[in-house]
């Protein structure tokens, strides 16, 4: 049975956050290398947030933590760069909120207190991307505000590669770099499988990889408690990028056919062409010309 993609979390989410074992420690250490701090697990209170599935299901997959009194969230990005996550950290965070804020402290004359939120995105896809940069709401107004009345910043960082490999925040944090070298060993043998291999094929990849990991000591301790749990995790999220690349491509096709419809009813009204010769002429398929020239005439 697939995989449901809206309830599972992905690798990145388990080591940085769900893994029960060594989440909080790993997010921590991240935390650390990104505000240049050395906090221990027994000196801060670190606490777990997460959105009811229910409610939204945008993000491919997240660590949502309060630290003091800041909300801390971390996407991995895997697709082509998005310039909206501003947008998709605003809903996030309005969720989230939901869940943090009592209903009726709202509406109280006293001013509530919530937690300041801090969005970060690590970017590891193929595409083209800066290595690092600030992505603001605000670049998305349609008037240009100089001092904008409401404001979302994204820290993002591409750590993909050799030149991910260079960013402070991977050079400080072991777990980080090690998970950059991890994936860069999934993404080889990634590239050695067919774009529709076989199940087999799809699980002999991530053994191979997990097993030349733990080899290097990559995430081995990981990788070693974990190694099922992370199979199914690459490949529900395989799944569903295939899945969602042949939906794409099938939009495609279905556009293309229907414009092609579309230009051959255009030639049999307009020049009293026979509907087998204009279908044939604009590559349509002569059944649905005619379903259209049936419609029109009705």
């Amino acid at each position: 049975m697939k995989q449901n993609r809206e309830i599972r979390s992905g690798v990145f989410a388990d080591l940085f956050g769900d893994d029960e074992k060594d989440g909080k420690k790993n997010f921590l250490a991240l935390y650390n290398a990104i505000h240049d701090t050395n906090l221990k697990l027994e000196e801060i209170e670190i606490e777990q947030k997460k959105i009811p599935q229910a409610i939204i299901k945008s993000f491919y997959n997240d660590v949502s933590m309060l630290v003091g009194g800041k909300l801390i969230v971390l996407i991995e990005h895997q697709s082509t760069p998005n310039k909206n996550m501003p947008l998709r950290c605003l809903e996030y965070y309005v969720h989230l909120l939901y869940g943090i804020v009592p209903a009726k402290a709202r509406y109280k004359e006293n001013l509530y207190k919530i937690p300041a939120p801090e969005f970060y995105v690590f970017y590891n896809g193929k595409k083209y991307a800066e290595i690092e940069c600030v992505m603001k709401l605000s670049d998305a107004f349609k008037e240009e505000q100089n001092d904008p009345m409401c404001e979302v910043k994204v820290l993002f960082k591409n750590i993909r590669g050799k030149k991910g490999e260079n960013l402070p925040v991977v050079q400080k944090c072991d777990i980080l770099k090690q998970y950059c070298e991890f994936m860069d060993i999934v993404f080889k043998y990634q590239t050695e499988i067919m774009e529709q291999p076989t199940s087999e094929e799809t699980h002999r990849c991530y053994e191979n990889a997990i097993r030349e990991a733990i080899s290097k000591n990559i995430l081995s301790d990981y990788l070693t408690r974990k190694g099922t749990e992370v199979i199914n995790m690459f490949i529900g999220e395989y799944d569903y990028d295939l899945d969602m690349q042949v939906k794409a491509e099938e939009a495609r096709e279905e556009g293309a056919q229907q414009k092609a419809v579309e230009a051959a009813v255009t030639i049999v009204k307009k020049y009293n062409a026979k509907p087998k010769d204009a279908a044939r002429d604009m590559n349509a398929p002569l059944d649905k010309v005619l379903e259209a020239l049936a419609v029109e005439s009705v």
